[in-house]
């Protein structure tokens, strides 16, 4: 099969090409351009300590000279200060780690470096780097769960540079380290590369971790410099010294030289109205004025739904392969990135028989296998075109890519940057396309575009502080050694020590004069993703093969008995699911429907941690108690979205302690505002739906990692009262960050949901999608009135 390999079309003429589509439409689908010029780079002489050896060797990578920032980063490293580097995607950050690295491995014949990167394929991209080099005696080797048992005893004893990731340094070095105790002694670098990835409960975890690190090198002698390189992102000082629990240097500037690119903002269309005939009802309501047809139906006209993202993304992606053009689609979920591909294979088949061949899914969940064999089809250039989540956003080399597809805001403008990135090769132009979905946040930004190309890049979230991270890390710690008094300091002084005492008085670390001890035989248990245990296997009856894997958290919601489940575009239906055994049993299927959970929640509080006063309002912060439980599902028609009909389900009660920001609003503050009584569910339930939009605008968070509850008399609060939440136990630092600046996030709310061009609320506004009542009740207007009278009373800071 022959491979394109070049685009016939620059960004401009394929974004012609691409707006062509949907010329139908009196209205443009595109909302916005924006244009970033091309920038020339600055580069700086080799720094005088690099050995000769490791400069030869760049060198002959045709890396003649090192960027400014590679420069700077790299002294500061080479100087024992612990750096932090944010700069763009492919801006080279790896030589910036590398060079220090490869320099004291090359003076110093002992010594080693440790690499940690958050996904596996980025490690091994990383490998394949430094491999290339040819250096002797770095003896460079990725240590994963891949990774062979024999091979494993090779790399404790010989290899030097060893290329990681978090789960295993938590679950293998660390709690075996008198095995790899000569590493640590030579330990000369730790590198954390995409370290802007580590936020939220995982990202807590991972800082705990890296104490842990901290002090068994310690333990065995060395005090390694710490290398972090990140997205661009605000704040990285900050954030990586929370990581790190040391002071962090950052360098910010970067001076490497970049295409073009131009961004476009994609809204799909509106779909034609459509009506809905419903019978009418018998009573004074159909008396003679009522429009009920003769047959005794009256004609109901639904609310507008824009045409699907992924639909959209879908037909762009097409009309990008036939156009001969490198792409990559990112999807936001599994499901997404699976249909896209599908309907993109479909439609080149259609053109061109069996250039549908030339595009494939990416995403986590499956095989070892089946990704490495996307990958090298990728680089390879057999492949033209993939849809990924955003398994492919990081610094895996994606050579020869010239156009992206952003299928949905990616949740964060550090992502949405990252993503983007992604395109562009060689300083050639590239194109990037935002596909809005029918969700407030989007709608938000394709139609107030400063708020993604005209504010910095948000501050990573998380919090070690966290007890039900705290805790456990705690006794992570013990039972590799005793905790002392010092490492309490290390781990976070006070709030460390009360953990460590209460753990005492339940009996799981014993205090003794010389330490805290670990009083069980086996390991903790310690789950760092966060995902609620061991991943839910996803099994083919007939044959027995294993599919994938899904995460539990989302297992009661996509894997029900009657789910259809999505693999490589093959759809299967769930017979069973054993949460016991963590095994999903599937048979293949194409029905012409698909499935969607129905769940129902409660919430109470449990403390207040900091409020606001405002008189009619409040506003707070503190932890509650949320229980929930899938109950049901729908089976929906394809392309209609009709509801065939809606199937009970027996699925246990989840339950959750975390941490919430609510508002308050008086009943008599409602009235005054124009909202009556009987629509106080339906516009706090909208205010809420708005609000977990829009929050992922001003924290780090994606609306899946939040929930929310609002009724209009709280049992604790006896008061309306919309409650949002995280959706890790103890907290991942979201709802803090709501708490902080809720004034500027329900102002952006606000206005999401008065300028939406529907009338009685729509999935642009106020519908969610994972809504366990069905988007019912909602009250637009009556929503901007609640938050109205929210913040006129609320402080602007």
């Amino acid at each position: 099969m022959q491979c394109v390999t070049s685009t016939a079309f620059g960004p401009a003429e394929l974004l012609h090409r691409l707006r062509a589509r949907g010329s139908a439409s009196t209205v443009s689908p595109i909302t916005h351009i924006e244009r970033m010029p091309p920038r020339s780079g600055r580069t700086t002489p080799w720094p005088a300590w690099t050995e000769p050896a490791v400069r030869d060797a760049l060198t002959a990578q045709g890396i003649v000279a090192p960027w400014d920032h590679q420069a700077a980063a790299a002294t500061l490293a080479w100087e024992g200060k612990h750096v932090v580097l944010a700069t763009g995607t492919a801006s080279g950050k790896s030589l910036a780690y590398q060079l220090p690295a490869l320099n004291a491995l090359t003076r110093d014949p002992k010594a080693t470096a440790l690499y940690l990167s958050p996904t596996k394929a980025l490690a091994a991209d990383q490998l394949r780097g430094i491999a290339r080099l040819g250096l002797d005696g770095v003896r460079p080797a990725t240590y994963d769960g891949d990774t062979p048992r024999e091979e494993r005893e090779w790399i404790r004893q010989h290899a030097r540079f060893v290329l990681t990731n978090p789960d295993m340094l938590h679950h293998s070095l660390l709690p075996g380290h008198a095995r790899w105790g000569v590493f640590l002694r030579r330990l000369t670098y730790v590198v954390i590369d995409e370290c802007h990835t580590y936020r939220g409960v995982f990202g807590s975890h991972v800082a705990h971790v890296l104490r842990r690190l901290r002090r068994a090198a310690a333990r065995y002698g060395s005090l390694p410099t710490f290398v972090l390189a990140s997205a661009t992102s605000g704040d990285p000082a900050g954030t990586a010294s929370r990581l790190l629990g040391l002071p962090v240097t950052a360098v910010t500037e970067d001076a490497s030289p970049r295409g073009g690119v131009t961004f476009a903002l994609w809204e799909p269309p509106l779909l034609p109205a459509s009506k809905l005939s419903l019978p009418t009802q018998p009573g004074p309501e159909s008396a003679p004025e009522s429009p009920a047809d003769p047959d005794g139906f009256v004609d109901v006209e639904l609310p507008p739904i824009r045409r699907s993202a992924l639909r959209e993304t879908a037909d762009l992606l097409t009309d990008a392969v036939v156009a001969g053009t490198r792409t990559l689609a990112f999807v936001r979920s599994r499901r997404g990135a699976e249909v896209v591909a599908t309907m993109t294979r479909r439609a080149l088949d259609e053109a061109v028989p069996g250039l549908g061949e030339r595009v494939a899914a990416y995403r986590a969940g499956y095989l070892r296998e089946d990704r490495r064999a996307i990958e090298r089809a990728l680089l390879s250039g057999e492949l033209l075109a993939l849809a990924s989540t955003n398994a492919l956003e990081l610094g895996v080399d994606l050579v020869g890519l010239d156009a992206v597809l952003i299928c949905g805001y990616p949740g964060t403008r550090a992502s949405f940057w990252q993503q983007a990135g992604r395109a562009g090769r060689a300083g050639n132009e590239a194109l990037a396309v935002m596909v809005a979905r029918d969700d407030p946040l989007d709608t938000y930004l394709v139609h107030h575009p400063e708020a993604l190309f005209g504010r910095p890049v948000e501050a990573t979230v998380l919090d070690p502080s966290n007890p039900y991270v705290l805790g456990p890390q705690l006794c992570c710690a013990a039972s590799e050694a005793p905790l002392t008094n010092d490492d309490l300091e290390l781990f976070g002084g006070e709030p460390a020590a009360a953990a460590a005492r209460a753990l005492a008085q339940q009996g799981v670390l014993r205090h003794r004069p010389s330490g805290w001890y670990w009083t069980h035989r086996g390991r903790p248990e310690v789950d760092l993703r966060g995902t609620g245990g061991a991943p839910v296997s996803v099994v083919e009856s007939a044959t027995g093969r294993l599919l994938g894997t899904v995460d539990p958290a989302s297992s009661h919601a996509t894997l029900h008995s009657g789910a259809v489940y999505l693999h490589q575009g093959v759809s299967y239906v769930v017979d069973n699911l054993d949460l016991e055994d963590a095994i999903a049993l599937v048979h293949q299927e194409e029905p012409d429907w698909t499935t969607h959970a129905r769940d129902v929640t409660n919430l109470s509080v449990v403390d207040v941690r900091s409020y606001v006063d405002a008189g009619p309002v409040g506003l707070f912060l503190g932890e509650v108690d949320v229980t929930n439980q899938v109950v049901s599902y729908q089976r929906r028609r394809i392309g209609s979205g009709e509801v065939i009909d809606t199937r009970p389900l027996d699925l246990p009660v989840r339950e959750l302690r975390t941490v919430a920001v609510w508002f308050t609003v008086s009943p008599e503050a409602l009235v005054s505002a124009g909202v009556e009584p009987a629509d106080f569910p339906g516009a706090l339930h909208a205010a809420e739906h708005a609000g977990i939009g829009l929050l992922p605008l001003i924290a780090t968070c994606d609306r899946w990692d939040i929930g929310g509850l609002s009724t209009a008399n709280h049992a604790d609060t006896e008061a309306p009262t919309v409650f949002v939440y995280d959706g890790h136990p103890g907290g991942a630092g979201f709802a803090e960050r709501a708490y902080g600046t809720a004034a500027d996030w329900l102002r952006a709310t606000r206005e999401a949901i008065a300028s939406c061009v529907c009338e009685a609320g729509c999935p642009s506004c106020v519908q969610s999608p994972k809504c366990g009542n069905g988007n019912n009740p909602l009250n637009k207007a009556d929503a901007v009135k609640v938050l109205d009278t929210v913040l006129a009373a609320l402080p602007p800071a």
